[in-house]
């Protein structure tokens, strides 16, 4: 019983899925420089197909889990940005002011350095890359410290990252959408509306609302809109009550939880960090493709955030989280710097030739791994251990 209990105490732990990212981003580093390159790549371009009649989908293996699997995890952002929305950390004027300001500075910061040292390149397109924060990545790395830091500081880094996935959703529907059809978009409108009356009329069985959601996904993906809004607006007409008065979203999140923490960004991590290293060269890091991305979620992130939250407390209209320090703030904008999955997916968006995805990933993995260290020994030396 013991046993089982330290096993669940492990699943639940906010740093666990931080682990198993790491863990599946160094498989593929591994298998994609040890001899097994060709499989791997031969495994991600694996071709699967969904028909009905002569109608279907033909992707390969990569295409369906940046798309489809992907779309559940924006799905669960959704529900938990819908949630925090209605009762939770963004639900008040004064909960949300600091972070939602932290957030901008922390999302336009790292664009500016990344366009400052791509200008006048074809890289130029993928400003957003650094602009990005790892949710499980930088909350795990947060627990490593444990009480050295006040709670609250782990609520305004929830609150922000939260913030900074809307941003990205936004950035993504306005800027990395290929060439519209309109009746794509229309059919996709058409099964959003079927959401919205399952919402108005309550209905709170979840095959209704997955049948519409797959409908839309399918529709929004024809229309060159990116499939994975699909899985926000799903949310988005998600109640967040059943009849009886018990939780409808939190349930959803709840079971998905495991899924997305296990297996999908897992998965994700395998299937695009696979970086060749062979030809790997000191001008390779510092060409202005990964040395923007780097060095916009390295300094970018921790700069944005500490001016926005300065100019919030200088001008009155926020105050630092509880028992938090201006030593804790630089932390913990270090550990937003951590991009790596929501960085890794807009790099996919933004380029599709494979020399520029493997510099992207060259940027992500290096200014994620120094954002990292930087932030847990920043709050590690600045923190006094806080008591029980």
């Amino acid at each position: 019983m013991s046993d089982q209990s330290a096993l669940m105490r492990f699943i639940h732990h906010e740093a666990t899925a931080g682990l198993f990212l790491v863990l599946a981003a160094a498989a593929a580093l591994v298998v994609s420089n040890i001899g097994f390159a060709d499989t791997y790549h031969q495994f991600l371009e694996l071709p699967m197909s969904i028909r009905i009649g002569s109608i279907g989908l033909d992707k390969h293996l990569i295409h369906w889990i940046n798309d489809g699997l992907m779309a559940v995890f924006f799905f669960l952002v959704g529900l938990e940005i819908k949630r925090e929305v209605l009762q939770g950390n963004l639900s008040s004027r004064e909960q949300i002011v600091l972070p939602a300001m932290a957030a901008l500075g922390g999302m336009a910061v790292p664009a500016l350095i990344f366009a400052y040292f791509n200008w006048g390149t074809s890289s130029v397109g993928g400003w957003a890359i650094p602009a990005a924060t790892d949710i499980a990545f930088a909350l795990g790395a947060l627990a490593l410290v444990g009480s050295r830091v006040p709670t609250s500081l782990k609520v305004f880094l929830l609150t922000l990252a939260t913030l900074d996935d809307l941003g990205a959703i936004v950035i993504i529907a306005i800027f990395y959408t290929s060439d519209l059809s309109l009746i794509g978009l229309g059919l996709a409108g058409v099964a959003f509306a079927c959401l919205v009356v399952l919402n108005r009329v309550m209905v709170d069985r979840t095959a209704p609302y997955i049948f519409f959601g797959i409908a839309m996904w399918v529709f929004v993906l024809k229309s060159g809109v990116h499939a994975t809004l699909a899985g926000v607006a799903l949310a988005m007409t998600i109640p967040l009550l059943r009849r009886d008065g018990t939780s409808f979203i939190h349930a959803l999140e709840e079971g998905l939880h495991p899924y997305v923490k296990f297996l999908i960004l897992p998965l994700f991590a395998f299937t695009n960090a696979g970086i060749p290293l062979a030809g790997l060269s000191i001008d390779s890091l510092t060409s202005p493709l990964p040395l923007g991305i780097a060095a916009g979620l390295v300094l970018g992130k921790p700069i944005g955030i500490l001016l926005a939250a300065i100019a919030c407390v200088v001008l009155g209209l926020a105050k630092l989280p509880e028992q938090a320090t201006w030593a804790h703030m630089i932390g913990v904008g270090c550990l937003a710097g951590i991009g790596f999955t929501m960085s890794l997916f807009i790099g996919t968006l933004a380029f599709d030739g494979p020399t520029q995805i493997d510099a992207v990933r060259v940027g992500v993995i290096a200014g994620s791994i120094i954002s990292t260290l930087l932030g847990l020994t920043i709050l590690w030396l600045g923190s006094r251990k806080s008591t029980p």
